[in-house]
């Protein structure tokens, strides 16, 4: 995607009256969530097993990756994730800061030594992502929706940025097939007001069906 494509003059203004009571479109949106989310887990279960023994296998830490995220209106929720990365991941972050590869609040690294080698495939199929069906399935997070962030990220947003709480986050939305890491920050921000301004159900499946895609031709995930 190119940053051109985004610009001043695409300055979203949500009305978060309009959002709130969209009971319809919420109730059915939370009826699939909770099915697909059930059904993905019982479906995908023999992968989760093999992905999981890898993981373990590989240096014999910790399968899954737990970490405290913002869901809708601020509230904090634990997101769970496969490991991808070193059991001392989070403590070696503050030396890694100075390489970050995106703009504003939030940090990338596309060649990140704290990634294992299993880890690179993961992430790069988005694997790593489907522990959050069970995010899913307990209602903290939907199938789509903004990519939840986390505190500290929104310690820096701006009134603008903060828009993106208005919704509950979600395991894939318009940002991840629309380049994921390749968008910067401030167009990481334009797409999910964009999503949210346009959210209705043919919209999340035609999200769903990409993201589908991506895991089997994986697009700038890293």
């Amino acid at each position: 995607m190119q940053r051109s494509q985004f610009n001043e003059y695409q300055i979203i203004h949500l009305d978060r009256y309009r959002i709130d009571h969209r009971y319809v479109y919420r109730t059915l949106k939370r009826v699939g969530d909770f099915v697909f989310s059930l059904g993905g887990l019982v479906a995908l279960s023999p992968l989760l097993l093999v992905v999981a023994l890898l993981i373990k296998l590989e240096d014999h830490g910790t399968v899954f990756y737990k970490q405290k995220r913002l869901g809708r209106g601020g509230k904090v929720f634990y997101m769970y994730k496969f490991r991808s990365m070193c059991m001392d991941a989070d403590e070696k972050l503050a030396e890694l800061k100075k390489y970050n590869e995106v703009e504003g609040a939030m940090f990338k690294l596309k060649h990140d030594p704290r990634v294992t080698r299993v880890g690179h495939f993961i992430r790069k199929t988005s694997i790593d992502e489907l522990p959050q069906l069970g995010n899913v399935l307990m209602g903290h997070m939907s199938l789509v929706g903004p990519r939840p962030p986390l505190p500290n990220e929104v310690a820096q947003y701006s009134k603008y940025d903060k828009q993106r709480l208005y919704v509950t986050p979600g395991c894939t939305g318009l940002w991840q097939v629309s380049g994921r890491n390749e968008v910067g920050f401030k167009e990481m921000v334009a797409l999910d007001l964009k999503y949210i301004q346009k959210s209705n159900l043919l919209y999340d499946l035609a999200i769903i069906l990409k993201t589908i895609k991506i895991m089997i031709v994986p697009n700038g995930a890293y």
